[in-house]
């Protein structure tokens, strides 16, 4: 679920970028890489109208969103609304009431399976921390009394945030980074940047089309192997791919393996068969929230959630049998370029 608890975690992109050939671009790209923020390698690339000062303001608001959405410290908003949790409610700044409406909205899309609540569970499974372990029936249990996103109070005028049982908290590591992409996009576009990739930590964000008027080509992570091993890629113009998957943070025991995407019903990895799932969104923030969400549902009712959407995002669902399930919309747009890999109806 979330990147942000891991302090300096440094987490290269699930998604692979295929520009094609360096002499179709009319200069190289005005780029930055940041590798502190949001737990992750953040990375900004202008292909028009670049400036340092652009890239300054871009990061700074980074920086901005990670300081106020962390659960890695303290002083954050997020962990000031789980210290006060069943005590009273606390005034957070506009942008982290936005996002908190937005994970409201994405949980009650999710049948129960994903919520923005599971604080709870990620802080006692630990998966991606040093501390990572499988806890007992009864630990789990009693986390899971705490999680249930309907127990979260906002108030929009006076603009706080409640939790009305103590022990509950939020975990906005499913959102964070797209919102972040989003607000990269909102301040290049302000600046008069037309043509630019906006990568976080593998949450993809383009605008405009490359400079030689082509698609982006957005590779797809294989979930089976290394990062930077893909398996195909999406074309797409302006808009967003993210991808969930079981291979970005886990630990493996007793033959199993236990992956950071938990199941908000169960209380365990969401074990449905799934290896990934990479949507493509007008925004980002959608893309990152829909990901989380789709691989908790699983691959039939996840498929029936995108085509229930009616154009507004599309999907690939990876299995771990290989099988790939890619969504009418995009079925035009994605190539397959792993032998091994089927595509399926």
């Amino acid at each position: 679920m979330s990147l942000l608890d891991i302090p300096g975690a440094r987490v290269l992109p699930a998604l692979v970028f295929l520009f094609g050939t360096i002499g179709a671009w009319c200069a190289p790209p005005m780029e930055r890489t940041e590798y502190e923020l949001l737990g992750t390698a953040c990375t900004v690339r202008l292909y028009s109208g670049g400036s340092q000062s652009i890239l300054d303001a871009a990061f700074a608001r980074i920086a901005e969103i990670d300081s106020r959405m962390t659960v890695s410290r303290d002083d954050s908003e997020v962990m000031r609304i789980n210290a006060a949790a069943g005590l009273r409610p606390i005034v957070v700044t506009p942008d982290v009431l936005e996002v908190i409406q937005q994970g409201l909205l994405y949980s009650s899309f999710g049948d129960g399976a994903y919520d923005i609540t599971v604080e709870p569970l990620v802080k006692l499974w630990g998966i991606g921390s040093a501390r990572a372990r499988v806890p007992g029936a009864d630990e789990i249990r009693r986390a899971l009394a705490l999680i249930g996103y309907r127990n979260v109070e906002i108030d929009p005028k006076a603009r706080t945030v409640f939790l009305k049982k103590p022990g509950m908290g939020l975990d906005l590591g499913s959102i964070a980074k797209g919102y972040a992409a989003d607000e990269v996009a909102r301040i290049l576009r302000a600046r008069g940047v037309n043509s630019a990739l906006i990568d976080l930590g593998g949450n993809v964000l383009t605008m405009g089309t490359k400079p030689d008027g082509s698609r982006w080509r957005i590779g797809i992570q294989n979930p089976q192997e290394a990062r930077g091993t893909k398996i195909g890629y999406v074309e797409i113009t302006a808009g967003s791919v993210t991808t969930a998957g079981t291979y970005e943070r886990f630990f493996d025991q007793g033959g199993k393996r236990y992956f950071h995407i938990l199941d908000a019903r169960t209380g365990y990895p969401a074990w449905n068969g799934l290896a990934a799932v990479s949507v493509v969104a007008g925004d980002s923030i959608s893309a990152d929230g829909y990901d989380t969400m789709l691989f908790t549902l699983g691959l039939e009712h996840g498929r029936s959630f995108v085509e229930s959407a009616r154009g507004k995002l599309e999907a690939v669902f990876i299995t771990e049998k290989r099988e790939v399930y890619v969504t009418p919309g995009l079925r035009t747009r994605f190539i397959l370029t792993d032998a091994r890999f089927s595509v399926l109806k």
